[in-house]
């Protein structure tokens, strides 16, 4: 019996080989056979033969009777998938609670903690550095939104910009209403701009992946107040953040487009 290549590959995946795979879907296409019969169907080597099918028999993929001579049936496909099922979660069950019981307190005693998907980021060049990174890594698409006290980073982030553009990336700039008519010029000759007023946080999103989000100052611990925002590769916060940015986005006015 021919089968696809989809269906041999997935069985090829479960752990099957290929003499095994051949073994059964001969036992399909014929029925109940001798291993001598099933040899010759199949094309399997007699030496190999009950080997090959005693790993099937363990697997649940056949059975046998207590004929003389002895006789293999095939098992129904969705029997023999539901029982490697079963038995896979059971193994899983039995490694999962061995390694856990032994690994974890082995974890607990090193005090070495996970790394972290969200970075708090304080002072103002250590975030404009930040930004720099997601802005210089997006490949497809950037969404920046700009409060009017974030208005001088667009300046020097300019030649960043249109390299971005003309490499084809789809930038996107939501900007404060009250953002300098200079600044949204300059911008919308390498980005599309909207502008929207009670604009009051701000952030960048890369690619849908990273996001930096500013969250306001705070004080430092020379006495200086500080911005501080948050940054993050986390794939849930990204999606939620570009969410949000499209949703203030739809409800933004068009800027006036600069002279190219």
């Amino acid at each position: 019996m021919s089968i696809s290549d989809r269906s041999r590959k997935a069985m090829e995946d479960l752990g099957m080989t290929g003499y095994e795979i051949r073994v059964y879907t001969s036992l399909l296409e014929t029925g109940a056979m001798t291993a001598a019969d099933i040899s010759k169907k199949s094309g399997v080597p007699y030496s190999k033969i009950y080997e090959v099918l005693n790993s099937l028999e363990d697997k649940g993929w056949l059975e046998s009777d207590s004929s003389r001579p002895q006789k293999f049936f095939p098992k129904s496909p969705s029997t023999a998938l539901e029982a490697m099922r079963m038995r896979s979660e059971n193994n899983f069950r039995d490694s999962q609670a061995a390694i856990v019981s032994e690994l974890m307190p082995m974890y607990t005693k090193s005090g070495i903690k996970e790394k972290p998907e969200i970075w708090v980021v304080r002072g103002l060049y250590n975030i404009a550095a930040k930004v720099g990174e997601i802005v210089q890594s997006c490949q497809q698409e950037l969404l920046v939104a700009l409060p009017s006290v974030a208005q001088e980073v667009a300046k020097p982030m300019q030649p960043v910009l249109r390299t971005m553009h003309e490499k084809g990336v789809k930038i996107s700039v939501l900007a404060s209403e009250d953002t300098s008519a200079d600044i949204i010029k300059a911008l919308s000759r390498v980005s599309e701009v909207r502008q929207k007023n009670g604009m009051f946080g701000g952030g960048v999103i890369g690619d849908g992946k990273h996001v930096m989000i500013l969250l306001g100052e705070s004080m430092g611990e020379n006495g200086v107040v500080d911005p501080i925002a948050i940054w993050a590769d986390h794939a849930a916060l990204a999606g939620f953040a570009k969410d949000y940015f499209e949703y203030l986005w739809e409800d933004a006015v068009q800027a006036k487009k600069a002279d190219k």
